[in-house]
């Protein structure tokens, strides 16, 4: 059975996040937690990948909104642990005028490719992060690409709730997964 670690950006996405309804719903998902979700350091939630990976008995997906997607660029490039995979949500533009300066640390994210499948889920009038910025992500890091519409952030103020076509996609790319895995053993 597949598990799950959420990656939550910025604030730890509240209670009307669809992480946090996802978590509610499911057991395997299970968040990391690193020492404040407000004052984000870099080093720290690499720290804190590496914990929550620790304590997971299978390899999980990452399930990451946010500042987190640039975390899972930051931690791929130091990791010493593998991934199933990577769902990646509302990547910010570190450059944009929007991104929290309490987040510096964050900014320079690697552009190599992801050493694990990812997709990443854009919104088209997201304020942290424009589509080309998106698409240029999911090129750089040889990621997938959902364009959703008109979502914002796609977080709690965006009016998803529990964000049931989110939790389609992630089946599907999870899935997708299952079949690479599985022809991967099968060659």
């Amino acid at each position: 059975m597949q598990a799950f670690i959420t990656l939550p950006g910025i604030g730890g996405s509240g209670d009307a996040h669809w992480q946090s309804h996802w978590e509610r719903a499911d057991e395997r998902f299970k968040r990391f937690e690193p020492a404040s979700w407000d004052k984000p350091d870099i080093s720290n939630w690499i720290d804190a990948v590496d914990t929550a990976l620790l304590a997971a008995k299978t390899s999980p997906v990452l399930v990451a909104h946010s500042l987190s997607c640039l975390l899972v660029a930051h931690w791929a490039q130091r990791a010493k642990r593998s991934v199933t995979g990577a769902f990646l949500v509302a990547v910010p533009d570190p450059a944009g005028p929007t991104f929290p300066a309490e987040a510096a640390s964050f900014r320079d994210a690697p552009a190599a490719p992801l050493p694990f499948p990812a997709l990443i889920v854009a919104s088209t009038n997201d304020p942290y992060g424009t589509s080309a910025y998106s698409r240029s992500r999911a090129e750089a890091w040889r990621a997938g690409l959902v364009e959703v519409g008109a979502l914002g952030h796609i977080n709690g103020s965006s009016g998803v709730g529990d964000w049931p076509h989110g939790r389609q996609l992630l089946d599907a790319f999870c899935a997708g997964l299952r079949v690479s895995i599985g022809l991967q053993n099968w060659l």
